[in-house]
């Protein structure tokens, strides 16, 4: 049996999948990952077939309002779509769509007759017991939250109009809008399963039936893997380090960054490695390291606490190893989830990416590293994702879809 997963978006976006892909194939399915060509080598590293996506996941114009991410999001999806119709091929059994991918998906699944499941990493339906996570605003009570979880899925049909439109016609589909396939969908209770841990976001008791909280998907790595022999000797030399990066966030400012992260470490009295990621954060002394890009599971739980942009697979690798956090959320979801760290006592308050100055971030790492209460509660959090295994849960789902 063939399945297809499609994801589409940065590295956070797409690494989950390698990992569920991983445990499908270990299960007999033959499993192909469809992504934009930069995630081709994580794809293969796990075994997986390769499908490319047209598209450029880099951030055009570096925006973070509102709305230049609708004019950017829109230019993504519409040179998303255009090639969509590709990916699927006669033998394809299985279409696993995620959240960016999931608005077009629908209409191949559609046009092949080809069952399809969601697997999410963010929870999109609307509910009462927060406000859409893409907004960026606090809780604003149940019937509001409800509201603009509605407003956040119109705008988002918005971004998906054109694109949507396009491929029905390659397709040879009637005209449906983006909103009324959704609807159907909705109506058809179209199961999704969401990645993420019910310790940062339990199932709302409001959601339709369909829609599970199943526990993260890890990135896939070579269980062979060893950090490199210059990070192993930095880790070495010293008390734990704070690691600071984030990730595919943050391109052109790594200057500044990295000038904000050395003060702060220095001031908070801290050892420091700088993950270069998008931002191109640099630095050197005894004291500090520059690092690319390394498996969260093997470094994080060598750390005394992490500074990240907020990401949902950063966020859950962090509380995973059982290390406190600094987040310094930029845009999309990454408040949201920046504010679920802190909740659950795992990480200081935010600390907003505009607002990031070398002396608030001291303050927070002081906070992090020093005060045993984020520990105690990143320590609690570890152990309530390990009783989880998202991975399995899907391949039971998948298992039900197509056996049963």
């Amino acid at each position: 049996m063939r399945i297809m997963i499609a994801a589409a978006g940065s590295r956070g976006d797409v690494a989950p999948y390698t990992g569920l892909g991983a445990e499908l194939r270990r299960a007999g399915y033959d499993v192909a990952l469809a992504a934009t060509d930069t995630f081709a080598p994580l794809a293969r590293d796990a075994g997986l077939e390769f499908r490319s996506l047209p598209a450029d996941t880099r951030m055009r114009g570096g925006g973070t309002g509102r709305r230049e991410l609708m004019r950017t999001a829109a230019a993504f999806i519409t040179e998303l779509g255009q090639g969509f119709a590709d990916m699927v091929d006669k033998g394809t059994d299985l279409l696993l769509l995620s959240t960016t991918t999931a608005p077009l998906g629908w209409h191949l699944a559609e046009a092949t007759g080809t069952p399809s499941l969601g697997v999410y990493l963010q929870p999109t339906a609307p509910t009462g017991d927060f406000p859409p996570v893409v907004t960026g605003s606090r809780s604003l009570g149940r019937l509001a939250n409800r509201a603009t979880g509605r407003f956040a899925l119109r705008m988002a049909d918005r971004v998906y109009e054109q694109a949507v439109a396009q491929l029905r016609h390659r397709l040879q589909l009637p005209p449906a809008s983006p909103s009324e396939t959704r609807r159907r969908q909705e109506q058809a209770n179209w199961p999704i399963l969401h990645g993420f841990s019910t310790a940062l976001v339990p199932r709302p008791s409001d959601w339709r039936p369909g829609l599970e909280v199943v526990g993260n998907w890890w990135p896939h790595h070579d269980p062979a893997e060893r950090l490199p022999s210059g990070l192993e000797d930095f880790l070495s030399a010293g008390p734990r380090p704070v690691l600071v990066g984030f990730g595919s966030m943050a391109s052109g400012d790594g200057e500044r960054l990295s000038e904000i992260a050395v003060r702060a470490l220095r001031r908070a009295g801290l050892r420091g490695i700088l993950q270069a990621g998008s931002a191109g954060l640099t630095a050197d002394g005894d004291d500090v390291l520059t690092i690319g890009d390394v498996p969260h599971a093997l470094l994080f739980p060598r750390l005394a606490a992490v500074v990240h942009h907020g990401g949902a697979g950063t966020s859950a690798a962090a509380l995973r190893a059982g290390v406190p956090a600094v987040p310094v959320p930029v845009t999309a979801d990454q408040p949201f989830w920046a504010r679920r760290l802190a909740a659950l006592g795992a990480a200081t308050a935010p600390i907003p990416f505009r607002s990031l100055t070398a002396e608030r971030l001291a303050d927070s790492l002081g906070q992090a590293v020093k005060q045993q209460a984020h520990s105690r509660a990143a320590a609690r959090a570890s152990q309530h994702l390990a009783t989880e295994n998202g991975a399995r849960q899907t391949l039971d789902a998948v298992r039900r879809l197509t056996e049963g």
